[in-house]
């Protein structure tokens, strides 16, 4: 009898121990999916001011949306850095993805203008960046398709019996996935030059 008590209470701690180390693994997942895309909007974040740079030699009166881009970009990664200390704390997550918005409508009116702009267009170094931004902007939604499924994984573990009483008694919070609320922004800014 002795035995058979003494058996549940070594499976109990064994079952404790592999809940919590999923726990853990499931977290560190979702983090490190959340470092790929501070990887890419990193990227993202640093080609802007050449692209600035670029269309403010042929924009010289356009000078506010220039601004206005500079300004959202400043803001997105400030929101980077923040989303990055904790990719689990929400707020911080709804603040960078508002951030990201903010950046996306700001790219978004600066090519449309440049549209008035022919010899801006034709400029290499504008198609060049143009292009690498693009695909950095492929990069970031598969990045974060990515973070959004670890986050999925680790929000239903943590959520499963029994794990929610181990995921409650040792502090694991729920994470925040990275939704763009907008559909119209969901899409990626077109480039065309």
């Amino acid at each position: 009898m002795s035995w058979i008590v003494l058996a549940l209470i070594v499976g109990g701690i064994f079952l404790a121990i592999s809940i919590y180390n999923r726990l853990v693994a499931g977290r560190n997942r979702f983090k490190n999916a959340f470092a790929q895309i501070d990887v890419q909007l990193t990227r993202r974040h640093d080609l802007i001011p050449n692209l600035v740079e670029t269309a403010k030699g042929y924009m010289k009166h356009e000078r506010e949306t220039l601004e206005a881009v500079i300004t959202a970009r400043n803001m997105a990664v400030a929101g980077l850095k923040t989303a990055a200390k904790d990719p689990s704390d929400p707020e911080a997550m709804k603040q960078l993805a508002q951030a990201e918005q903010g950046l996306s409508g700001a790219l978004g009116r600066l090519f449309a203008l440049s549209e008035s702009y022919p010899d801006l267009k034709a400029n290499q170094n504008m198609m060049q960046l143009s292009e690498e931004l693009t695909t950095t902007e492929n990069k970031v939604a598969f990045a974060r398709q990515a973070y959004n499924d670890s986050v999925m994984q680790y929000n239903t573990l943590r959520e499963s019996f029994p794990n929610n009483f181990f995921a409650g008694w040792f502090s694991f919070q729920q994470a925040e996935l990275l939704e763009i609320e907008d559909e119209a922004k969901r899409e990626v800014p077109q480039v065309s030059f």
